[in-house]
């Protein structure tokens, strides 16, 4: 069963690249990010065209997460718990039946937190830590659960190109890694960091300064795995050729490859 991620910044202006790459790749479930769009607006078709059923949960030109899924939805969820007055469109939840049982994914947009002199950056570590209650709680159902999504974290100097332009970024500031930390101590697993410890594995390139180019990137986009999930990994990658093609995202996907169960 192959799960993916991906940030499309803005649905209707990738959906082109995003047909494209899902005939390629094939997903079973694939979380997006940063489709910018109100849910009555979301261009379904060319999507379930392709025998994907669709929950989202989007607001007007910023935020909004979206779950494709080629298996019927038997729960979905949208909102982080937590705090009953962020409006953001940050967070959907969905479960799918398998044959080998219930499997849980969430859609994940992360707040950037910059400045992080600013409330932004409190906002996001606020998050974080709902996001952390919210993992803890799952974790008690002890089923397969994959937390796919850009969390706008850059986990450790392994994940960066050019680490000391980073240090006082929100991305890579140490109370935003330690709370990633967190997340993993609770027991879920980095898929990509499960299979490889190789440098140079990247998901984000800026639109400028010729940072694709360069390969000036960072990884930021994750799939955290639950003990039930991480049993289950097969293999993981990143779809780095997906950003040299036309009119592209400034992320590209992540996946993993989980086995029956």
């Amino acid at each position: 069963m192959r799960i993916a991620t991906w940030n499309v910044n803005s649905i209707k202006q990738r959906t082109d690249n995003l047909t494209a790459w899902l005939k390629e790749r094939q997903p079973d479930i694939v979380c997006l990010q940063e489709t910018k769009c109100q849910d009555d607006n979301f261009p379904r078709e060319p999507f379930e065209a392709l025998g994907y059923n669709i929950a989202v949960h989007g607001q007007k030109t910023f935020n909004g997460v979206a779950i494709f899924s080629k298996l019927p939805f038997d729960e979905v969820t949208p909102r982080l718990p937590g705090d009953a007055e962020d409006d953001h469109a940050r967070f959907i939840e969905a479960v799918v039946s398998t044959p080998g049982g219930a499997l849980r994914v969430a859609s994940i947009y992360l707040p950037n937190g910059n400045p992080p002199s600013t409330d932004k950056y409190q906002y996001k570590l606020r998050w974080m830590d709902r996001l952390l209650q919210y993992s803890h709680e799952r974790l008690k159902l002890e089923e397969p659960l994959i937390l796919c999504g850009d969390y706008n974290v850059i986990p450790a100097e392994l994940d960066v190109h050019n680490p000391e332009a980073w240090t006082t970024d929100a991305l890579f500031l140490p109370e935003t890694r330690a709370r990633f930390r967190a997340l993993t101590n609770l027991g879920f697993t980095d898929a990509i960091r499960a299979t490889t410890d190789a440098d140079g594995l990247y998901s984000f390139w800026d639109y400028q300064a010729g940072a694709w180019q360069k390969n000036n990137g960072i990884r930021i986009d994750h799939l955290l795995l639950s003990p039930q999930a991480a049993d289950r990994l097969d293999s993981a990658g990143i779809d780095k050729h997906v950003r040299a093609w036309d009119k592209p995202s400034d992320h590209v996907p992540v996946w993993v490859e989980l086995n029956a169960g």
